[in-house]
């Protein structure tokens, strides 16, 4: 999809982050919107930066819930008339040991990173295949191609969002559904300070420590971000790396697949 004016871009996860700058920049070039968010706060705010001159609407989503997620579907067509563009960005995030984590922590940052990408996928691909030109975008992470200590749930989603997405671009290759997974390096979102951070019983850096390590580590602004973002959808690449990081964790794994481990696990809380 080489212009984005005129058309229609479903973007979860846009109460803040990524998601809000996604739709603001689709916006600012003509682009009309469906911004989705379990935060009704973040939504107002990220409406209230969207320019007048294209038609922007508002839903309350938890895109773990399928049937949600649908009906999200069915209304964006129904107040946009069409639908081009859904970008599956909304994403959490856990912090903790693999033996430690709670199940439930588990099952929830799952139900959200993982199956929120493939409700979203399978609710508006019956509208995608409706128009002309059309673009499916789902945000994974440079986690989901590197593994690294404290965040086996998180990898495990991003991993397997990687998966289903190259396997869903091979499947639609030759149609007019372009695909792309979007692998971001250190972005500064809320996602950590918003994250479940549960590390207590163990040898892992205290949550303020966590969060003061994201900071050093995340250089892209959410503005720079989408602008990169939106630059590899128009090219359809299949994967889109975003920062320096990015591109430096996809050529260390290319390099050395499980020789990387071991300097990953020098990061690892010590076991009492």
């Amino acid at each position: 999809m080489k212009d984005f004016s005129g058309r229609v871009a479903a973007i979860t996860g846009a109460g803040s982050g990524m998601g809000r700058a996604l739709a603001i920049l689709l916006a600012r070039e003509g682009c009309h919107v469906a911004i989705a968010d379990v935060s009704e706060d973040g939504l107002h705010q990220t409406m209230s930066q969207l320019p007048d001159s294209v038609t922007a609407t508002s839903h309350v989503v938890d895109v773990s819930d399928r049937a949600v997620v649908e009906t999200f579907a069915a209304d964006v067509e129904r107040a946009h008339g069409a639908v081009h563009m859904i970008f599956n960005n909304a994403g959490v995030s856990v912090t903790d040991t693999a033996e430690h984590m709670r199940l439930e922590d588990f099952e929830w940052l799952m139900n959200i990173n993982f199956w929120g990408v493939v409700h979203g996928t399978r609710a508006f691909l019956p509208y995608l295949e409706k128009v002309d030109d059309a673009h499916i975008v789902n945000t994974s992470s440079i986690f989901g191609t590197i593994a690294v200590p404290l965040q086996s749930a998180y990898n495990a989603s991003k991993f397997a969002v990687r998966g289903y997405t190259f396997s869903l671009r091979t499947e639609l290759r030759g149609s007019h559904i372009g695909v792309s997974c979007v692998q971001p390096g250190g972005v500064k979102t809320n996602i950590v300070r918003s994250s479940r951070y549960v590390a207590t019983d163990n040898e892992a850096p205290t949550r303020e420590e966590f969060i003061a390590s994201f900071d050093r580590l995340a250089r892209l602004t959410p503005e720079d971000a989408a602008a990169r973002i939106l630059k590899g959808v128009r090219k359809n690449k299949a994967r889109i790396l975003v920062g320096g990081d990015a591109h430096v964790a996809a050529w260390l794994e290319r390099l050395f697949p499980t020789g990387y481990l071991a300097l990953m696990a020098r990061a690892a809380p010590a076991r009492k």
